[in-house]
């Protein structure tokens, strides 16, 4: 079956739902299984279940300082409220949640695409530089959008220009060749900024819609090797003014803290526009997107939950807590 009866015959509803629902499971076993055993034999939300449930809450990777906010925010309900059982604490905890996620920026947009990749008025190509560590699934994270853009009718152009590894220069041309996107190559090597002028001036000849810019998996530590962000961006405004018109990070969400601590390194180094949380299905850690999202201020575009090309979701809230939290909860 080719990429595109794969798209064909995803059911951009029930489906994905189910997807998501799947990929959470260890997430929402590991939270909610022991929230359940921690509340066995009581009959109420009192000091010790909350301790509890900050410890559960950060094990799961939501982050300290957004575990803290949640638990000040139940506190208050309960303050308020005099009395709550904890049978509703999974109820509670769903709201808190929910309304923690719906005060970070959005990213969502009204297309299926998490963001409309619509040219600029001079016609150019909207340009998407993909940026994060090696092994997060960068460049798998870039061949899984080509291939849903290509389906969309859109004309991407990717540009390979994490030139560090031939392998990765390799696994971009495979997906280029499954999505029906145009590959922007040199030999290993190279210098990434005139991959990324070759993509560009390449993308914007053949009136290609999108142009993808893939980079190296620099080390978050390494300043030096990030300043070359900084010269990749530079070079690109040269062919397109603006561009490019969003940077997106990729982290592995199965990395727990570590993934706090790229988003925060990447974040001081370059104009992070949105994120990416991938391999949630892997993990128990499902709460670092909570964290992320409400520690960064940094609207998460996509969340991984497979393998398959259409496990690459357009992050939703509603939906992601819908799953987290499992149907009829």
């Amino acid at each position: 079956m080719g990429i595109f009866e794969l798209f064909k015959k995803r059911d951009s509803g029930e489906a994905q739902q189910a997807a998501l629902e799947s990929g959470l499971g260890k997430s929402r076993e590991g939270i909610f299984g022991r929230l359940s055993r921690a509340v066995a034999g009581k009959s109420r939300v009192d000091e010790e279940v909350l301790d509890e449930l900050e410890e559960i809450l950060i094990t799961a990777d939501v982050g300290v300082e957004t575990t803290v906010r949640i638990i000040e925010r139940i506190e208050a309900r309960v303050a308020r409220d005099k009395y709550l059982g904890t049978a509703e604490l999974d109820t509670i905890l769903r709201e808190e949640v929910a309304a923690l996620l719906a005060e970070a920026p959005a990213a969502e947009s009204s297309s299926e695409l998490g963001m409309l990749f619509e040219k600029d008025a001079s016609g150019n190509p909207f340009v998407l530089m993909v940026v994060g560590v090696n092994g997060v699934g960068k460049t798998t994270t870039i061949g899984k959008l080509a291939a849903r853009l290509t389906a969309a009718g859109k004309r991407v152009f990717l540009g390979a220009a994490d030139t560090f590894r031939a392998a990765a220069i390799d696994q971009l041309e495979v997906w280029a060749e499954r999505s029906g996107a145009r590959l922007v190559k040199q030999q290993m090597g190279a210098d990434p900024a005139s991959v990324a002028f070759d993509t560009l001036s390449a993308a914007r000849a053949a009136g290609a819609d999108v142009a993808i810019i893939d980079t190296a998996g620099r080390l978050h530590n390494k300043i030096n090797l990030m300043n070359e962000l900084a010269k990749i961006r530079n070079v690109m405004q040269k062919v397109v003014p603006g561009a490019p018109h969003e940077v997106m990070l990729v982290v592995d969400g199965s990395t727990g803290q570590n993934a706090f601590e790229q988003a925060k390194q990447f974040s001081a180094a370059t104009q992070i526009s949105s994120l990416a949380v991938t391999k949630l299905d892997g993990t128990a850690k499902g709460g670092v997107v909570i964290g992320i999202s409400d520690q960064f201020r940094i609207p998460v575009r996509y969340i991984g939950v497979g393998e398959g090309v259409d496990d690459l979701q357009v992050f939703d809230r509603a939906r992601f807590v819908a799953a987290l939290f499992g149907e009829g909860r």
